[in-house]
């Protein structure tokens, strides 16, 4: 009885060496092998190469924290990193749209992926004013973003498959944390009453956060931070807010102060108050080596500061 006892622990502990060795001899290959050159726009993307590619790949995000993709143009340099690389990722769904005609120039040459339209369009939400076009802020809904990590994953195991089985453990190891995530946001967010889930941000980038995760969301601009908001914009908003009583509406980091402080001066003419809640990462994530400088920080971060405010008295 005994001996055999001993011979499963034995087979137990050789299977167990055996995986050990495999895995180990995978991340020797990867880390000999040489890496792939990868370019994002935003960096969101960014950090989910990173996650998945780890030390097979080298990230360069052309869009920094503060930086708005809706605006941005391509630089000189750019344009040179771009054509250099051996893959390419960007969003999409005409969240850059001043440079797409750069990015679509570039897949003539270079491995390039958008990886928000090989999402499903069922999963995505239209503009309401332009009924052809996606809402482009999928990373705003963490079980979404996990379709872009899948599509970031089988890009670099195409374009690396000698380490497939590098690339794929990171990926379900990275999906895992997402899915812990989502579960975290939706405890969060659940922490407020279901009448009070109103967020109001300075353009409509969190469509797809609201419904994930239950909110009414509303925006000063549209979409698109390319279309100014008027005045009419201004007191149609500051009027919703008064008449809802809504506590406390939030500025974005790559959008403008000004926008919202006239939405509150709006409300308080009204004669009600409501207080700036924080400012949310929208299109961009915070600054490197903090935190929020992770697609992982800015979504905690980021609920963290809704649940806050709109919970205070």
């Amino acid at each position: 009885m005994k001996q055999a006892v001993m011979l499963k622990l034995g087979l137990v502990l050789t299977i167990i060496g055996s995986l050990l060795i495999t895995g180990l001899l995978n991340r020797v290959s990867a880390q000999t092998a040489p890496t792939l050159n990868v370019v994002t726009t935003t960096g969101m993307l960014a950090d989910a190469v990173r996650n998945v590619g780890q030390e097979r790949v080298t990230v360069t995000a052309l869009m920094g924290p503060g930086i708005d993709p809706h605006l941005y143009r391509a630089s000189e340099g750019d344009v040179r990193r771009l054509a250099q690389a051996d893959v390419i990722f960007y969003n999409g769904l005409l969240l850059e749209a001043r440079i797409a005609d750069v990015l679509g120039r570039m897949s003539d040459r270079v491995t390039t992926v958008a990886v928000g339209e090989a999402i499903d369009p069922s999963l995505l939400l239209t503009d309401e004013v332009y009924e052809e076009q996606h809402d482009p802020h999928i990373w705003f809904d963490v079980s979404l973003w996990g379709h872009v990590v899948d599509v970031i994953g089988q890009t670099l195991i195409a374009k690396d498959p000698d380490n497939a089985s590098f690339y794929r453990s990171n990926m379900e190891e990275y999906l895992d944390t997402l899915n812990e995530l989502h579960r975290h946001v939706m405890t969060q967010a659940e922490k407020i009453p279901p009448r009070q889930r109103v967020l109001i941000t300075a353009h409509d980038a969190f469509g797809y956060f609201g419904r994930a995760y239950g909110f009414s969301v509303r925006g000063l601009q549209g979409i698109s931070t390319e279309a100014e908001a008027g005045i009419r914009d201004v007191q149609d908003l500051a009027t919703f807010i008064t008449e809802h009583q809504i506590p406390a509406i939030f500025i974005e980091s790559t959008v403008p102060v000004r926008n919202i402080e006239a939405v509150q001066a709006a409300v308080l003419s009204m004669g009600f108050e409501v207080a700036i809640g924080g400012e949310l990462y929208s299109d961009a994530m915070g600054s490197e080596g903090t935190p929020e400088g992770t697609y992982v920080g800015m979504v905690r971060y980021n609920i963290d500061t809704i649940v806050t405010a709109l919970l205070r008295e």
